[in-house]
């Protein structure tokens, strides 16, 4: 059977307002949908210790166990949370720069940033024990009483052994198909990894199964509408979660304070 030109013309249109029509579809169901972003409320202030690089943070015992940064003035403490009063503190070696730290039974794992050693500490004395060498940077810890978590400032968290540190395997951590760069501070909240992004007022809500990003926490405002901003005020970084009573507070490097905060409900 023999087809005219004009016929063959409006095949040709429709086929091709067909394809259109399918790309359109299928293009938009490709779209991933945007990840909820909570909001805050704070609900208490505390003092911090504003000449405090704040590198690692975290609540256990009714007390804050925070590691500082930068030559010469890196340390871990015991801090007294209403107060702020540093209680214990343990200076490292000047030439040693402190990152994350985590409680790993009786001792205080305190990652350094680029001499590729974690120094481990007695938990109650603050006594030094030891050296374990890792390869990299170190940045962020924390520990879910099984594995360690660690951040190197990269798009992946490594996941390490509680008796001495070897790394177990690596978790890319994405958000929305795309990686997650300058992973920070970490803290293990309820079966998700709450992790600091350096140079920027969110965290990001990650599960340690998938690696994937299930939600933003925007912080913005929270140190320049709530508490002093000075000189030396720098970024957010530092998140510790009081377990029995629920209790999520966040810090920042030379921040003033420490707030209590309560997540308000998600915008998508």
């Amino acid at each position: 059977m023999a087809i005219g030109f004009a016929a063959l013309g409006r095949l040709s249109v429709f086929w091709a307002s067909l394809g259109l029509s399918l790309c359109l579809l299928s293009c938009a169901a490709a779209k991933p949908a945007a990840l909820p972003t909570y909001g805050y409320d704070v609900i208490a202030r505390y003092p911090h210790d504003a000449d405090a690089f704040t590198q690692g943070l975290f609540y256990e015992d009714g007390y804050i166990f925070e590691s500082t940064g930068f030559w010469k003035k890196s340390s871990i403490r015991k801090v007294e949370l209403e107060t702020g009063k540093v209680l214990q503190q343990e200076n490292l070696p000047d030439e040693l720069f402190g990152e994350g730290l985590v409680r790993v039974g009786n001792f205080l794992v305190n990652l350094t940033w680029t001499s590729e050693i974690a120094l481990i500490f007695d938990y109650k004395t603050f006594e030094l024990k030891s050296y374990i060498p890792y390869e990299g940077e170190g940045w962020g810890l924390t520990t879910d009483n099984e594995v360690i978590y660690m951040s190197d400032g990269t798009p992946e968290i490594r996941v390490l052994s509680r008796a001495n540190l070897s790394e177990i395997k690596r978790i890319p951590v994405t958000a929305n198909g795309k990686p997650v760069e300058k992973i920070n501070e970490l803290e293990w909240i309820e079966g998700e990894i709450y992790a600091n992004i350096w140079e920027t007022d969110r965290i990001a809500r990650i599960d340690p199964q998938t690696g994937f990003v299930t939600a933003w926490i925007d912080l913005s405002g929270l140190l320049e509408n709530h508490g002093t901003v000075t000189e030396t005020s720098s970024d957010l970084n530092g998140i510790a979660y009081d377990k029995a009573a629920k209790r999520l507070f966040v810090t920042g490097k030379y921040w003033t304070h420490l707030f209590e905060i309560e997540l308000t409900a998600p915008k998508h």
